[in-house]
């Protein structure tokens, strides 16, 4: 398990992270919050998209266009701010 590095709830980074690692096969403890996806880990604009997309939808959010989300802590202090007083599902 990673140390807890970010202020998000703990499950709500492990959700995120496996998220991110299924979209290319990566394993979880490879992932490190500062990773930068297209620079580190070789994800594409389409490998983004579809983690938004799957993020969107695990956690009942929207993620707008704008948003720059270039590395798993992007991901994760989105989620987090954006959840509010919901818990993780």
């Amino acid at each position: 398990m990673l140390p807890q590095t970010t202020s998000a709830p703990a499950n709500i980074e492990q959700q995120v992270l496996r998220i991110i690692s299924k979209r290319k096969a990566i394993k979880p403890q490879r992932l490190r919050v500062s990773s930068n996806l297209s620079r580190e880990l070789g994800f594409d604009t389409v490998d983004v998209v579809d983690i938004i997309l799957e993020v969107e939808r695990r956690f009942h959010i929207t993620i707008p266009d704008e948003v720059p989300l270039n590395t798993v802590r992007d991901f994760v202090r989105y989620v987090a701010s954006h959840l509010g007083g919901r818990r993780a599902r």
